[in-house]
């Protein structure tokens, strides 16, 4: 997934000197029992209610004493723990409980409720239902906040060079904001790289859906690799496009017949409806943009006196609306609607709906990345009819597409 760079990954590989593939496990054994230590140490800070060394926040006669070592199983081996105590010996730990010598796949318990959108309290009913253990919205929340700098490794990780096709929309959560809940706009950018597979090439939260965020969204992109893109596929907002070409002049824009089609519907008469819907189809449905063009003209005729602002919409956008036309019926599928990505977005809101509200952006990014990951697993195939697909794009845009194949 890319999750770490390569300089981290080579500092990785020069501090466990790494000369075979054993070396490595060991080396992510080192960072598992790092990850499970300071766990521990945030039950205990949650425990005795202060931070190590922060006495004037302390309200307790309890207080830390050393850690004590124990071994356990795990999936990648004995460990040994270092397990702190409090100097009553009140403290009873919750991931790793006294008494219990196997921790395999402990770390995945707790991140796998959250990224499915449960919220602290199911988690903890959950964890206690399953395993008899109670754990505090506290400890969950640090418990998940140890992601939070792999979060923002992912966002910042390098991305392909170039992208066949890149899918961008965004979906909106309550996020409390200055002491109130208000809605935030997660933007999403999908990608399908040369080699036909799909990917999240981030996500990006900001106040509202507009064309100066994506600008800098996009830049984004750049920053991090993106050269080229072959063609961008979007909604109807106001300016996307003006973005898309600032930032990616050579790029073909696609707006999706999907939304235009439902926008132009939004103040049809029900009982024109029907015909009005069979009328454009025969627009997006024409062989070529000509035969579209045709077919424009005879819908203007016939509704421009009832419905002219649906017909001045598609004379209006007719350059991205029409783009599809250049190709075969296996990219026009892959390209003329933002679908897509939309189905993920439908992914994540089944991720968020549990919870109408989040209390810090961070926890919005914790259960969409943890959301996100999960998805991405199950993308291991390339889009159909991919070796057609490529072998047209090489034709299309030759020059640009062919050192990269």
């Amino acid at each position: 997934m890319g999750i770490l760079k390569k300089d981290q990954i080579h500092a990785f590989l020069k501090h466990y000197n790494v000369k075979e593939a054993k070396d490595i496990e060991n080396g992510l054994r080192d960072m598992f029992k790092e990850v499970i230590e300071e766990a521990l140490q945030a039950e205990l800070t949650e425990e005795l209610g202060y931070s190590k060394h922060d006495y004037r926040n302390k309200s307790t006669g309890n207080s830390r004493n050393g850690s004590s070592k124990k071994r356990v199983n795990s999936s990648f081996g004995e460990l040994e723990l270092e397990v702190p105590r409090d100097r009553q010996s009140e403290f009873e730990p919750v991931l790793v409980k006294k008494r219990q010598s196997d921790v395999s796949s402990i770390e995945d318990k707790i991140l796998s409720l959250y990224g499915r959108g449960m919220t602290t309290r199911d988690i903890n009913q959950a964890m206690n239902d399953l395993y008899g253990v109670d754990l505090s919205a506290a400890t969950i929340s640090k418990i998940t906040d140890k992601i939070i700098p792999v979060v923002k490794e992912w966002q910042n990780r390098p991305l392909q060079d170039l992208y066949t096709a890149v899918y961008l929309d965004g979906f909106n959560a309550n996020v409390k904001t200055d002491g109130s809940y208000a809605q935030k706009c997660a933007h999403i950018v999908m990608g399908i790289g040369v080699d036909g597979k799909k990917d999240i090439l981030g996500i990006w939260l900001s106040e509202n859906e507009s064309a100066k965020f994506w600008l800098s969204v996009l830049n984004d992109l750049k920053t991090r690799g993106v050269k080229d893109i072959l063609i961008a596929c979007i909604d109807g907002l106001t300016g996307f496009e003006s973005a898309i070409k600032t930032a990616f002049p050579l790029a073909k824009v696609q707006r999706c017949i999907v939304h235009h089609v439902r926008n132009c519907c939004r103040f049809v008469s029900y009982k024109d409806l029907k015909e009005f819907c069979l009328d454009m189809k025969t627009i997006y449905r024409a062989v070529n943009e000509e035969e579209g063009l045709t077919a424009l003209d005879d819908f203007a005729k016939k509704w421009n006196g009832k419905y002219s602002y649906a017909v001045k919409s598609w004379y209006d956008n007719w350059d991205s609306l029409s783009t599809f036309y250049s190709y075969s019926n296996e990219i026009r599928k892959l390209i003329y609607t933002t679908n897509p990505i939309e189905g993920f977005n439908r992914m994540l809101r089944k991720h968020t709906k549990t919870r109408s509200n989040f209390p810090t952006d961070d926890a919005l990014l914790k259960v969409l990345y943890l959301a996100t990951v999960n998805c991405m697993e199950k993308w291991q195939l390339r889009c159909r009819d991919w070796n057609q697909i490529i072998n047209e794009l090489i034709i299309h845009f030759e020059e640009r597409i062919a050192k990269y194949v």
